[in-house]
């Protein structure tokens, strides 16, 4: 008898075995599946992005600073989905592709073309909202513009999105005040005071109620896990900003 309920035993211990092996099996399959599915959609956008930044050349500042811009992001985004191993991985490697083609439809506006068919929403950038109307204000002996359309006081763009925690709206400005940010992953003090000037009560942006919304949108974002999603894996390269124009921003 005893013999038996051992056979038993061994045997019930050997089906569980197999039932786990096959679940195992089952997910890792899943797993690869999802990501191979994940790599072949970011690679429909880097190659689309690719294309666009081959056959288009800028003809004035603006336009040549965007598409500059797009082909940083094609650079980051060939280099993230070479390295991704994760479905999660090569999703950031498309919301990087996906940056460089809005700085490419930003480009093709500025020189009067076609901006070509509407794009999928960056990570954090509905939040955001949009610049809707133009602004100048003085910040630490500068003087920093903010426009919905490009000029040549305005030749920097942005697509909109969270920026170390805070919402940045779309947008053409006068300099890329948050690229240090995107570095450093955080702002300094004195960027309450720019954001609040810049942005407070502008409708359409994610300041329309206050820099406090804004500042409480980002929070909410940061908490839902959406937090740093347009600027995953910026690499900080890119010369046009790397020299001693931000200097003054220190704690930015």
């Amino acid at each position: 008898m005893n013999g038996v309920l051992l056979v038993l035993v061994v045997l019930v211990i050997v089906a569980l075995g197999v039932v786990m092996y096959a679940a195992l099996r089952a997910s890792d399959r899943r797993k690869a599946a999802s990501l191979e599915d994940a790599k072949a959609d970011a690679r429909r956008v880097i190659e689309r992005l690719g294309g666009q930044v081959i056959n288009l050349s800028g003809t004035d500042e603006a336009s040549k600073q965007a598409l500059a811009d797009a082909s940083e992001r094609y650079t980051a985004a060939g280099s993230q989905i070479e390295q991704a191993n994760t479905a999660k991985q090569a999703l950031l490697a498309k919301e990087s592709a996906l940056e460089g083609l809005y700085y490419v439809r930003a480009a093709r506006v500025a020189m009067g073309m076609d901006p070509g068919p509407e794009l999928e929403t960056l990570a954090g950038q509905r939040s955001a909202g949009t610049v809707t109307e133009d602004r100048k204000v003085e910040f630490e002996g500068r003087e920093i513009e903010a426009s919905p359309a490009p000029s040549e006081r305005t030749p920097n763009y942005y697509p909109g999105g969270q920026v170390a925690g805070r919402p940045v709206p779309a947008g053409w400005y006068s300099e890329p005040w948050w690229k240090p940010a995107l570095v450093a992953g955080a702002w300094g003090l004195g960027s309450v005071l720019l954001f609040d000037a810049l942005f407070s009560g502008m409708h359409g942006s994610g300041y329309e109620q206050g820099f406090a919304q804004g500042y409480d949108q980002g929070f909410d974002q940061g908490q839902g896990g959406d937090f740093g999603g347009d600027a995953g894996g910026w690499d900080g390269g890119g010369s046009d900003w790397g020299g001693g124009d931000f200097g003054d921003f220190g704690g930015f």
